[in-house]
């Protein structure tokens, strides 16, 4: 084909089908300054609605310790946009008083059973190890998905609150010892969760976790 015959197919091409190229480019343009947007605002509040984040809670010599597991994209654990979605309007339904999400009954063991996948992921190795009859210590935790609205947090992330069960039924009448000011916020939840399990414990999820 030579150079004339090739330039009319492209002037061609480009007569029948700009109208479409105008609108990808265009979506594309508003999409990624969408994207900057939120972006910026999410930085500019310190909120990471697309992050969860899984956070041990444990008295430890009557402090309270606060310690990040993993933390992920809420795609990379739930796995689904529509069950993302799900996440993310029972978040913006949670309040100062009541950080718990309120997921839907019917839907919230799916939601509490991909973040235990994730957990049994990354602890798998205890339990081959308990099987093959090498020494491992166990301990039953609770599992619960919150977004903390309360005071001035530095950040605001979906959280799974992961804590042990023994712990959460038993917790201190007075406040321990708090390593950071702000985690009275976190001492507060952990008395929502336990005040929650004993109302519906189908919040929860109960996960063993073996090392």
């Amino acid at each position: 084909m030579d150079l004339p015959t090739l330039l009319s197919d492209l002037g061609q091409l480009l007569r029948e089908h700009w109208p479409k190229a105008i609108v990808s480019l265009g979506a594309l343009v508003i999409g990624t300054w969408w994207g900057k947007r939120r972006a910026r605002a999410e930085w500019s509040r310190k909120r990471f609605l697309d992050r969860i984040n899984f956070s041990l809670n444990l008295i430890h010599d009557g402090t309270l310790q606060i310690r990040t597991l993993a933390e992920m994209n809420c795609k990379q654990v739930f796995l689904n946009e529509v069950a993302v979605e799900r996440i993310l309007a029972a978040a913006a339904k949670t309040s100062a008083d009541d950080a718990i999400l309120p997921l839907p009954s019917d839907e919230r063991w799916y939601m509490l059973n991909a973040v235990l996948n994730e957990i049994s992921e990354r602890y798998s190795a205890g339990f081959l190890k308990r099987d093959m009859g090498l020494p491992v210590r166990t301990a039953n935790y609770l599992i619960c998905l919150t977004y903390e609205n309360a005071g001035d947090l530095k950040t605001r992330k979906i959280r799974a609150m992961i804590v042990r069960k023994d712990l959460l039924l038993n917790l201190p009448a007075d406040p321990p010892r708090l390593e950071r000011p702000h985690h009275a916020i976190r001492f507060n939840t952990l008395k929502q969760l336990a005040a929650s399990y004993t109302a519906d414990p189908s919040n929860f999820l109960d996960v063993e976790i073996c090392l």
